[in-house]
C-alpha cells in the first residue's frame, strides 16, 4: 500500500513585474511564471516556505 503524499494547488494571481529578483526566483521555482498559471505540488516545508514568501503573488489550494 503507497502512502498518498498531501498536495497543495498554487495559482499565480499576481504579476512579478516591479517584484525583487527573489520574490520573482521563488515564482519560477515554484513553476510559476506567469498569471493564472496552475501548479499541484507537494506539501513540504520547503514548498510551504517558498508559498510564504510570495503569499502575496498567490492563491493557495490544500488537496
Amino acid at each position: 500500500m503507497a502512502e498518498t503524499s498531501k498536495t497543495v494547488v498554487v495559482t499565480q494571481i499576481g504579476s512579478p513585474i516591479g517584484r525583487r529578483s527573489d520574490q520573482r526566483a521563488t515564482l519560477i521555482g515554484l513553476g510559476l511564471n506567469k498569471m493564472n498559471r496552475t501548479r499541484e505540488l507537494e506539501d513540504t516545508p520547503a514548498v510551504r516556505g517558498m508559498i510564504d514568501k510570495i503569499a502575496h503573488l498567490v492563491r493557495v489550494e490544500d488537496v
